[in-house]
């Protein structure tokens, strides 16, 4: 395929979803509520000075145990397709796809999340993504043992320099450290929408942002968290700061399309010049 490759960039609790996607029953069924989880979570991070990431990973292997719950890939998965979604999520991807193909772009959507890629598999919008950093755990005779990826704010700028270079694998670290021309990586930054709402997408956004790319804070669309999103575009960390809602024609979709129609427009000139 020689067309020119777009990459839309997507973390996914409060982004693609209204909150984090193991409140969807997941912690639920350790008989706790949501609050009750993080605060020992974060309590954990807090006493040891810990990654809150795999402090998080730690209490709910802890909470599944104490509950007698075993926590498989089937498990998780079913828990994923309990996930919701903001308006228009599921429609998104087709819509956005054959809008780049008409331009002659080919469209390619990456999840970079500090969420679970197995309860990620688990929802029907998994389909549509070329490759999904974002945490996982190591399994011994099917149950869910140890972290095997934990994905923090910087990880997650890691992940940006495998997709300008086209490197899926996570584990790899010699293949996205070689040295590589601008005009030999499949995916450059200008070419890069970043999709946020949190502290731990900052980092991204501004790199993206800083690289030529475009970054993009959403909120929920009751306003919820507004501020912080606007806040973002203030402190001119984002482009953009706009509801979560991928619906055709809402804002969000406008923006997305006029930065692939900019994009086109910017191939064209290029290919002009010499």
């Amino acid at each position: 395929m020689n067309r020119p490759i777009v990459a839309l960039i997507y973390d996914f609790d409060g982004t693609l979803s209204p909150a984090n996607m193991q409140e969807f029953g997941l912690i639920q069924t350790f008989g706790k509520d949501p609050a009750f989880f993080w605060n020992k979570s974060n309590q954990l991070s807090t006493d040891n000075d810990a990654s809150e990431i795999l402090c998080y990973m730690k209490t709910m292997i802890d909470e599944a145990r104490e509950a007698g719950l075993q926590l498989t890939r089937e498990n998780f998965k079913r828990f994923g397709s309990m996930v919701k979604l903001y308006p228009g999520v599921r429609e998104w991807f087709g819509k956005i796809n054959e809008y780049g193909d008409r331009l002659g772009l080919h469209i390619e959507h990456y999840i970079n999340s500090s969420g679970l890629t197995e309860m990620i598999e688990g929802t029907d919008i998994y389909k549509e993504f070329k490759k999904v950093y974002a945490c996982s755990f190591l399994y011994e005779n099917g149950e869910a043992v140890w972290p095997a990826v934990a994905v923090d704010y910087t990880a997650k700028t890691q992940f940006l320099f495998k997709i300008n270079k086209g490197v899926m694998s996570i584990r790899d670290h010699t293949l996205v450290n070689r040295y590589l021309p601008e005009r030999e990586r499949p995916v450059p930054f200008s070419h890069m929408i970043y999709f946020g709402d949190g502290a731990t997408d900052i980092p991204c956004m501004k790199l993206v942002k800083q690289f030529g790319g475009y970054s993009i804070a959403v909120y929920n669309p009751d306003g919820h968290e507004r501020d912080k999103s606007e806040r973002l575009l203030y402190e001119e960390r984002v482009h953009f700061a706009c509801p979560a809602d991928y619906t055709e024609g809402k804002k969000i979709y406008r923006i997305v399309t006029a930065i692939i129609d900019k994009i086109c427009s910017d191939l064209k000139i290029d290919s002009l010049k010499g």
